[in-house]
């Protein structure tokens, strides 16, 4: 298991330097390789963002990228156009600008002295997006991508839309690049021009809420860099990694099912939003010496066994009492040789009137009809942070929810892969929303989410062309939940809980809905891993390069509190992230961040929904003083929503430049 490479070679780093485009516009990159490259040229990794290499992604950054270039590998950190020290503007995420861009990186690396003429692109997130994405244009030299908490399809399955449901985190994340967006370049790389260099880029930045909230269905705007489209484009080697605790998890096995045609290999851990060699929760792994292994196998053709790993290695988190924050999940790896695998099994279970498995088949209508802020205990759609963002105990979201238990479980059952349920229903709205989730009940009565699916009823049939439902016509619904791998304890139930709202995960429906469900006639199918005495797959432990050397100047501190107005019955929900103020010891940027989320319902009434984001950023050096904030607000009424957005720079505390958009958008069956 472990990699070829073995010589260590001194490593040079050059801060920056300028890659020009054919345009003229030049972007700035971060370069870490062997300082003898000149003479024995090496292949080159390249991550490819807009978070800012400065100090954006300078931790990570010096964990990670020295490490490879020791082991000769040239690294290289790209600001994307309009971001950090790099010229000119940023219109959109994954725009074909974007790409373009990133093609012509890839031709200038191979070009270079120092470079055998052969990439890799590795990255986590966006990153992991645009690796995927460009590997989907097969420019020459590519020849391996790792790609971590990353997606194939845009529309499914990111952070804008889930199940044909508007996720609140649309708002969320336009609210964040509003704000990483509108930071300066560093004056100490770009010199004088800096200033204008930073008014120009506010006055060109796009609210990205009103685009994202205009393309509602899935359409050509998302099947564009969605490489579900076709996965035959990709050729080059993919190792796709990812974490429970993220909001990409069905990306992994998907990746690993659909290229079979290129090596492919998986891995999911108990993690969230992070790379895994610094990830909560624990166990990490050596991510660092198994990408090298990747490397070594796709950029160096040197014999590293990759090809006789298992197709899936994952993660079994074992059951128990449900905790908002993991220091270290219990469970243990297993291994599928091949995915889909032989192993696993679909058990069909009845939704009876006698409970989960029940063996009545009479049928019984039952309606369900939920308050609109059922969904607080939902956690963080995609948790990145280190706050409390893990679902939390279910129990007070099942309380307002219709729930279904099933018998107490004798022995361990470990479920592994997408549970999926098929629903007789009806609505009494032609607009309709439900979300499930799969939950355990513990001995001691609490109850963890194992996983869970929301659905846009109208687009039961079709993601593309949505069909409102017929008040009070029966329908059987096919929903799929995410991807898991969980193992039920003995002494716990199975339940499925179904809600008609999942607040603040996703905006409510147009007007309060009731869903009829039959019983007797509606199932669950569940994946069961059979029992295997095979051997656990094992990882080395965490290597990683010499840390960023840093001065805090103020400590993070991180919340979240759920009100209840007794005189109003309105619900509120505040998220605040102080990322804290870290100085940079090798060139003295000292950065701040805090952002707050609040979001409001009435139980009673969906259109009293309103979200409002806002993010402060802060950068110093000596006198050099600089502070944006950015503000972003929505509400709705049945028929529109009402988005607006602000964002406001400041040097040395006086106002410097302000924008703000108010738009009104049309609701179109969601």
């Amino acid at each position: 298991m472990t990699s070829a490479t073995k010589r260590l070679r001194p490593v040079r780093e050059l801060e920056n330097e300028w890659i020009g485009l054919h345009d003229g516009t030049r972007l700035a990159a971060r370069i870490w390789l062997p300082e003898d490259a000149w003479i024995e040229p090496v292949p080159a990794i390249l991550e490819y963002l807009p978070y800012r290499k400065r100090d954006g992604t300078a931790v990570r950054d010096a964990l990670t990228h020295p490490y490879f270039a020791a082991r000769g590998y040239a690294c290289i950190r790209v600001d994307m156009r309009g971001s950090g020290e790099s010229d000119g503007f940023m219109q959109d995420e994954y725009f074909r600008q974007e790409q373009d861009d990133a093609i012509e990186v890839i031709e200038w690396l191979r070009t270079q002295a120092w470079c055998t003429g052969r990439v890799g692109m590795m990255g986590i997130s966006w990153g992991g997006f645009n690796g995927l994405q460009v590997a989907a244009r097969q420019p020459e030299g590519l020849d391996a991508v790792v790609t971590l908490c990353s997606t194939a399809d845009r529309y499914a399955d990111d952070v804008h839309y889930k199940g044909g449901c508007v996720l609140l985190e649309n708002l969320g994340w336009s609210a964040t690049m509003l704000s990483y967006m509108s930071r300066p370049p560093d004056p100490q790389l770009v010199g004088d021009r800096w200033k204008r260099m930073w008014l120009e880029r506010l006055a060109a930045q796009p609210h990205l809420a009103e685009v994202w909230h205009e393309h509602q269905q899935r359409d050509a705007y998302w099947k564009h860099g969605s490489i579900c489209e076709d996965y035959s484009s990709v050729r080059a080697a993919v190792l796709a990694v990812g974490g429970w605790g993220d909001a990409y998890r069905n990306t992994v096995p998907t990746l690993v099912e659909k290229l079979g045609h290129t090596p492919c290999k998986g891995i999911i851990g108990p993690w969230v939003h992070k790379y895994p060699h610094f990830a909560v929760p624990g166990p990490r792994i050596g991510f660092l010496q198994e990408a090298l292994r990747w490397w070594d196998r796709y950029l160096k053709d040197i014999d590293t066994g990759v090809e006789n790993d298992p197709d899936y290695r994952v993660y079994c988190q074992d059951g128990g009492p449900p905790q908002t924050r993991y220091e270290h999940r219990p469970g243990r790896w297993l291994a599928e040789a091949v995915w889909p695998s032989p192993d696993v099994a679909q058990h069909r279970l009845r939704l009876a009137r006698d409970g989960l498995a029940g063996q009545a088949d009479e049928p019984l209508d039952v309606s369900i009809r939920t308050p609109e802020d059922v969904g607080a205990m939902a956690g963080e759609y995609c948790a990145i942070w280190l706050g409390p963002d893990l679902p939390g105990d279910q129990r007070a979201d099942d309380a307002f929810s219709f729930t279904i238990d099933g018998p107490v479980i004798a022995e361990e059952t470990i479920i592994l892969g997408a549970p999926a349920l098929s629903l007789e229903l009806a609505s009494d709205r032609p607009q309709a929303h439900i979300a499930v989730r799969l939950n355990a009940i513990n001995p001691d009565g609490s109850v963890e989410r194992i996983t869970y699916g929301v659905l846009n009823l109208s687009q039961r049939h079709d993601r593309e062309r949505p069909e409102p439902m017929r008040p009070g016509e029966v329908e059987t619904i096919s929903i799929t939940l995410d991807h898991c791998c969980h193992a039920l304890k003995p002494g716990q139930r199975l339940r499925v809980a179904i809600s008609t709202a999942y607040w603040p995960l996703i905006w409510p429906d147009p007007e309060p809905v009731t869903l009829t469900l039959t019983l007797g006639r509606s199932f669950l199918d569940l994946p069961v891993r059979a029992a295997s005495d095979g051997p656990e797959p094992v990882f080395a432990d965490v290597e990683t390069a010499e840390p960023l050397a840093l001065r805090n100047h103020r400590p993070q501190r991180h919340e979240r509190r759920i009100l209840r107005s007794l005189a109003t019955g309105v619900t509120t929900m505040e998220m605040f992230d102080d990322f804290g103020e870290d100085e940079d010891m090798t060139h003295g940027l000292i950065t701040g961040h805090i952002a707050r989320e609040i979001y409001t319902i009435h139980p009673n009434d969906p259109t009293s929904a309103t979200a409002r984001m806002h993010w402060s950023q802060t950068l110093t050096r000596g006198e050099w003083n600089v502070r944006t904030e950015a503000v972003c607000d929505m509400r709705c009424d049945r028929e529109y929503w009402y988005v607006e957005g602000e964002v406001e720079a400041f040097e040395d505390g006086l106002s410097l430049y302000a924008k703000s958009w108010k738009t009104r958008i049309p609701r179109r069956m969601v």
